[in-house]
């Protein structure tokens, strides 16, 4: 099929067209968050080329009608060949250039996708193929020649819950007194997500992975029955309420973050519980900081 439209045509239409963005609005009022959404990225990291869902925002000045959303296409394109050592190094070039092709002086960018992770099974050995979510909230404000940030930076993981309040039901009504095996209780798949905020120095995806690690029974899809028995007897051994849940990981991510991070960093924790008995599920949040954490150890 041949072009309808000469190269000629473009190149006058050009010349001699109007930057409608560029002009001014019929309501000259500041816009604080102005971009594009649902846009997949194909970010390059030490893990591959993964895919994450991206939220792309500048702030708009009262006397401009609109962002150049083509502009952020090709900041997104120009990136996509680039290795980057983690997604806020990628963040913060992505804000930068998007801000500087838009003419802002204030950014957003907000990724969320899924990195691999491969798991070993405690008894069989043998290796998982899992994932875990990641995500990443990052601010961006330009004074000057400098870039401020501030990112929140986010890992979740799946894990089995299993009920206290039935165990210790269960425990009055058929407890032998030489049995120490725990007895049944109603287990939960649940979701669990660590995101901590900083402005400089920022903990590592692996370091969070490590806080829910050591305060949740994570589990992985590659299980032999050795290594399902297991994972079933530990987590009726130590059952958790979502709420136990997100109170231990906070527990954990003091103790590492303490004595690293400023003290008014911001930790917040969601978790999800999909309960297996009951047709709602639990869901549990905290926001709080390092110094209130510390406060509680």
């Amino acid at each position: 099929m041949k072009p309808s439209i000469s190269p000629q045509d473009h190149a006058r239409a050009l010349a001699e067209g109007i930057d409608i963005p560029q002009q001014p609005p019929s309501f000259a009022l500041p816009l604080s968050e102005v971009g594009i959404c649902g846009k997949t990225v194909w970010v390059r990291l030490p893990e591959g080329l993964i895919p994450f869902t991206a939220r792309l925002e500048v702030n708009l000045a009262a006397q401009v009608r609109g962002i150049h959303m083509s502009r952020m296409e090709e900041v997104i394109a120009a990136l996509y060949g680039q290795e980057f050592g983690d997604l806020r190094e990628y963040g913060l070039q992505l804000g930068r250039e998007m801000m500087a092709r838009q003419g802002a002086s204030c950014g957003r960018v907000r990724l969320a996708g899924q990195l691999p992770l491969i798991r070993t099974a405690k008894v069989s050995g043998r290796q998982s193929v899992d994932s875990i979510a990641v995500s990443l909230d990052l601010k961006l404000v330009g004074q000057g020649d400098a870039l401020h940030s501030l990112a929140m930076l986010g890992v979740g993981v799946a894990h089995i819950t299993a009920c206290p309040c039935t165990q210790a039901y269960n425990q009055t009504l058929f407890r032998k007194a030489d049995d120490d095996c725990p007895l049944p209780t109603h287990s939960q798949r649940s979701q669990t997500t660590l995101s901590v905020q900083s402005a400089g120095f920022s903990p590592s995806i692996g370091e969070l992975l490590a806080c829910l690690e050591d305060a949740l029974h994570v589990t992985q899809d590659l299980l032999k029955r050795t290594d399902e028995a297991q994972l079933v007897y530990t987590s009726h051994s130590l059952p958790q309420f979502a709420e136990d849940a997100v109170r231990e990981v906070a527990r954990r991510a003091g103790e590492r973050f303490g004595k690293t991070l400023p003290l008014d960093t911001l930790v917040v924790i969601d978790s999800l519980s999909l309960e297996s008995i009951h047709i709602h599920d639990v869901c549990c949040r905290l926001e709080t900081t390092l110094a209130e954490i510390g406060n509680h150890l």
